[in-house]
């Protein structure tokens, strides 16, 4: 971690903020990762075999990629309060709410398929 020992150290109530958001992004990624053990485990009249794995894998790969981004935040982060810069701007919000939303709509019809 070269970046660490450039600019000057941030004040720590930044520092642990960042850390705050960074355990946040790790919690919804572990919150995706139940989900998808879930749904696989719990719910196995829910829809076909295949549409559920389906479902449950995308959900662990999102919460994989999740939990690599919660540290290359961080990361970016840290470094733009070093070299006192402005903090990176994220677009990935959006990606996380367009994917729950396709998620919450599957899993709608997989419920009104299954009565």
């Amino acid at each position: 971690m070269k970046w660490t020992k450039q600019g000057s150290a941030p004040d720590y109530r930044f520092s642990l903020a960042n850390e705050r958001t960074f355990l946040a992004w790790i919690r919804t990624s572990l919150a995706f990762l139940a989900a998808a053990i879930g749904l696989d485990q719990l719910a196995p009249n829910l829809a076909t075999p295949a549409v559920r794995e389906s479902v449950s894998l995308a959900l662990c790969l999102f919460a994989a990629l999740l939990a690599c981004y919660a540290y290359l935040r961080w990361a970016a982060n840290e470094k733009a309060m070093r070299a006192n810069v402005d903090l990176p701007y994220t677009k990935v919000l959006s990606l996380v709410s367009i994917f729950m939303t396709i998620v919450a709509c599957v899993t709608i019809l997989m419920v009104i398929s299954a009565i």
